[in-house]
């Protein structure tokens, strides 16, 4: 599968183990996770996550690819592309608030689209995002078509549903 892609300042990589601080950084910052879980995940929650996601690399028919994004050798967050509850291929991206507003979204989002299209060979994509998540919603707009609004019971929150199609 794909252990590595360069954009156009940006690295996508494997993540490793020794991203453990600034990943536990990332996922126990309420700023970051407000419109992704609603709440923030301990330093033993994101260790154990965190090792999840790194012996998912090594499954056969892998369905739960996360990567690490670098910005000058430095994690600045995650991007992802994994099939969801509903079976469906899904994006997902976060970063550390330091790096919001400056178009890395947009980067990693483009980078991941392409990943999923012609290396992934996926024929649809989604991506779901809390009405509320401005900045999410404004790149999706420009880069998935817009399906529906829908209430998210688990996350208490109303979704924004996008798709493209390969």
């Amino acid at each position: 599968m794909i252990t590595s892609v360069y954009t156009d300042r940006l690295h996508l990589r494997y993540l490793t183990e020794n991203d453990i601080e600034l990943f536990h950084e990332m996922q126990h910052d309420i700023r970051v996770m407000q419109h992704i879980t609603g709440f923030i995940f301990s330093r033993e929650e994101n260790e154990k996550d965190l090792k999840k996601v790194i012996a998912a690399y090594k499954k056969e028919k892998n369905d739960f690819w996360v990567w690490a994004v670098d910005f000058n050798n430095r994690f600045i967050g995650t991007g992802a592309i994994i099939k969801n509850e509903k079976k469906e291929w899904e994006i997902g991206y976060r970063f550390l608030p330091d790096y919001w507003g400056k178009g890395f979204g947009t980067e990693v989002a483009k980078a991941l689209i392409d990943i999923a299209f012609t290396k992934m060979h996926v024929d649809s994509l989604f991506a779901y995002a809390d009405k509320e998540n401005l900045a999410t919603v404004k790149i999706l707009d420009q880069l998935f078509n817009f399906v529906k609004e829908e209430w998210n019971e688990k996350d208490q929150c109303i979704d924004r549903i996008y798709k493209l199609s390969n």
